[in-house]
């Protein structure tokens, strides 16, 4: 049996917060407020694993008022939410995710952030993709006040 989840993430963009995306630190002079490290990618595929098996949303998984999860590496909930899947029965088959900022560009990152991903989830480089997006300057993305992530993954029993 396959499933499907979806995720999302955004968060505010603050002066010296590192700016990490798809599990690696990109160069910037801002970065995502937030409890944990912020990474709106990982955020979002987290959220797709976990909906696809319907075991709750990360906030359930790794509340913003813990302070064990504050300024955490994102790449523990996205393995702890493959945790979560195989003991319910599933694995992940494939992820896809969309990240929307406007500057700096990411191309030069992606294959990075690809990688970075796969060994994560435990998926070859094929089964991960990540895509950058510009918000053309419209809203709080378009204005560089803010980054965001969609994802998508599927799921199938072990």
């Amino acid at each position: 049996m396959s499933r499907i989840g979806i995720g999302y993430d955004s968060h505010r963009l603050v002066m010296g917060r590192p700016l990490i995306i798809g599990l690696v630190h990109v160069a910037f002079d801002y970065g995502p407020e937030g409890h944990s490290d912020g990474d709106v990618v990982a955020h979002a595929l987290t959220d797709a694993l976990l909906g696809a098996a319907a075991l709750g949303d990360i906030g359930r998984h790794f509340p913003n008022n813990d302070p064990r999860w504050k300024d955490a590496d994102s790449r523990l909930f996205l393995t702890h939410a493959v945790e979560l899947l195989k003991h319910a029965g599933f694995r992940p088959v494939n992820v896809d995710a969309v990240v929307v900022l406007e500057r700096p560009k990411l191309a030069p990152h992606i294959l990075t952030m690809r990688q970075a991903l796969a060994d994560a989830l435990g998926l070859p480089l094929d089964a991960v993709s990540v895509k950058a997006k510009t918000a053309e300057g419209l809203g709080a993305v378009g204005e560089g006040r803010a980054i965001e992530a969609h994802a998508v993954a599927m799921i199938e029993t072990i």
